[in-house]
């Protein structure tokens, strides 16, 4: 097969393993005759079959009915018809999102029989461009911990050191893209649930600007699927830059009159006006993963771009988190009988909200781009008992509370501003580590370009030792 050595360090075509791939470089060898639909659907269930067991991320599996669309692909594909984009491709669904005819539970019990009859807008879009299911991933139930465990289906551990946890809510997911296990994935993120796990796995995610993806389709409660709540995003997680761009091509809202205008990339990322706030006493950071920020942040500035390191925003970090943190909340939170927050309530601190944004809004008239860190730590130990309360995250030698790992994440997410996380390396310990690119609303297209520079500059993705087994 042909080779392609990809600057950004992603799945290369050099590489043995098809199932290791990015999902366009898959399609372009599908398209070209240098394997089928069926073949590599064939392979990424042979991977899953022979090394997901102590990963656990792939729970719910449709196999059979997924090589009879590879091989209904293969038979359009010789009558000279392409599907789409993503012709051939297999791909999991994370099952927080309802996937017609496979069993899509939140990691719910009250779910635990659910089969959908209708897809969610994002899996419905993938299918259109031309992917296949193949099966479903774990997640925390109702995508509400970041580690990824619930009755139903047990624990998922990070592919890199199965005594860590793959981040959450989308860990499985992320896990099961960085193995080989499928083509690509799309997250969700309310409060980081694609930006932990891209960083602890070492792929590729983009959050994207609030509302430019449909969120229909998403089983966060027992009647879950209608709505789009507040903050909470859909978007990719990939083994390559290229398939970011892709994804969020495929996935953007098409219904009128939602149809997004975006600037376009830039032509020049080294013009780009770069600031890094990479630390702060407010939310002090590990430093393993310090050092490996730093390093990337080094390296774009070796390359010739400009990166302001006493840049920010004028926000008071802590209370703009606080305010974050009860807009998640009460975007989580069932009301009834007088239960749950007011109208009046969210309206109060939306209004707090929209003051931080503008402030953003203003930062983003001097800066094109903030590079900021997704964790104030590593990959963690699982940690299955105890609330969020309870539970003690530590860093630097010191123990801090659990929800404290939302402090960078909520910053931007209840901003609704996009952010990229590229693959920037490993700890001393052998971790990944990932930041958040983050931009101006709408600034989805950059992000993710200066995003792909950083890749170029430290590696992108690299499969973990496992997935070479």
């Amino acid at each position: 097969m042909a080779t392609d050595d990809r600057a950004d360090g992603s799945a290369s075509r050099s590489m043995d393993d098809p199932g290791l791939w990015s999902a366009s470089e898959q399609t372009v060898a599908i398209a070209a005759g240098e394997l089928s639909s069926r073949e590599l659907v064939s392979h990424v269930i042979e991977r899953i079959e022979r090394l997901d067991g102590d990963i656990n991320a792939v729970v719910t599996r449709d196999f059979e009915a997924a090589l009879e669309r590879a091989a209904a692909a293969d038979a359009a594909q010789a009558s000279g018809e392409r599907l789409g984009p993503l012709h051939g491709v297999p791909f999991t669904a994370k099952d927080a999102l309802m996937t017609a005819g496979i069993r899509s539970t939140g990691g719910a019990r009250e779910l635990a029989d659910n089969v959908p009859d209708s897809d969610a807008a994002v899996v419905a879009a993938a299918r259109a461009a031309g992917a296949i299911v193949i099966g479903k991933t774990n997640l925390p139930r109702w995508s509400a911990d970041n580690q990824s465990f619930n009755d139903l289906f047990g624990t998922t551990s990070n592919p890199w050191d199965l005594s860590k946890v793959p981040g959450g809510s989308s860990g499985g997911a992320a896990a099961a893209t960085a193995m080989g296990f499928t083509g690509f994935e799309i997250g969700t993120d309310i409060g980081g649930s694609i930006r932990f796990p891209a960083s602890y796995n070492g792929i590729w995610g983009h959050k994207p600007s609030f509302g430019l993806i449909p969120t229909t389709g998403y089983l966060d409660h027992i009647r879950g699927g209608t709505t789009e709540p507040d903050i909470n995003v859909f978007g990719p997680l990939t083994r390559s830059c290229d398939d970011l761009e892709l994804l969020f091509d495929v996935l953007l809202r098409r219904e009128t009159p939602w149809v997004p205008q975006l600037p376009p990339a830039p032509d020049d990322v080294g013009s780009l006006r770069v600031a890094a706030w990479l630390d702060d006493p407010y939310c002090p950071v590990d430093g393993d993963v310090l050092s490996v920020m730093g390093a990337a942040v080094d390296a774009l500035e070796a390359s010739g771009v400009s990166v302001d390191h006493e840049a920010r925003p004028d926000i008071d970090p802590l209370p703009a988190w606080e305010n974050g943190l009860w807009l998640v909340r009460a975007a989580m939170t069932l009301a009834g009988r007088g239960e749950g927050p007011k109208h009046r309530d969210w309206l109060e601190h939306h209004i707090t909200r929209e003051e931080c944004r503008r402030k953003w809004a203003e930062f983003f008239t001097r800066y094109d781009a903030i590079l900021m860190p997704v964790s104030f730590h590593p990959p963690f130990d699982h940690m299955p008992d105890g609330t969020f309360a309870e539970r003690r995250i530590p860093a630097n030698g010191v123990e801090r509370p659990y929800i404290e790992m939302t402090r960078w994440t909520i910053l931007t997410g209840m901003s609704y501003l996009p952010a990229t996380v590229p693959p920037l390396g490993l700890t001393p310990h052998g971790l990944p580590i990932g930041f958040q690119v983050v931009g101006p609303y709408g600034g989805d297209r950059t992000t993710m370009a200066l995003a792909r520079r950083i890749g170029e500059l430290t590696g992108g993705y690299q499969p973990p030792p496992r997935a070479l087994g």
